[in-house]
């Protein structure tokens, strides 16, 4: 599973869920950012829980087709 894009939209709570999950993707300091990377493929799995668990439903992920 290839994901090409990671996004975190406006209203992000900055409860450390993100970085807690996946720290190589997702840096909170006060509101969470995603740390750009050439390729995401290696944390896939992480970066859907993350998006799948965020109270405030704001992680998003595009899979590459």
């Amino acid at each position: 599973m290839t994901i090409k894009r990671v996004w975190i939209e406006e209203g992000c709570i900055g409860c450390m869920l993100s970085e807690n999950i996946c720290p190589e993707v997702f840096k909170v300091d006060g509101e969470a950012e995603v740390i750009e990377l050439d390729d995401y493929s290696p944390y896939a799995l992480q970066i859907m829980e993350a998006a799948e668990n965020c109270p405030v439903e704001v992680i998003k992920y595009e899979l590459e087709k």
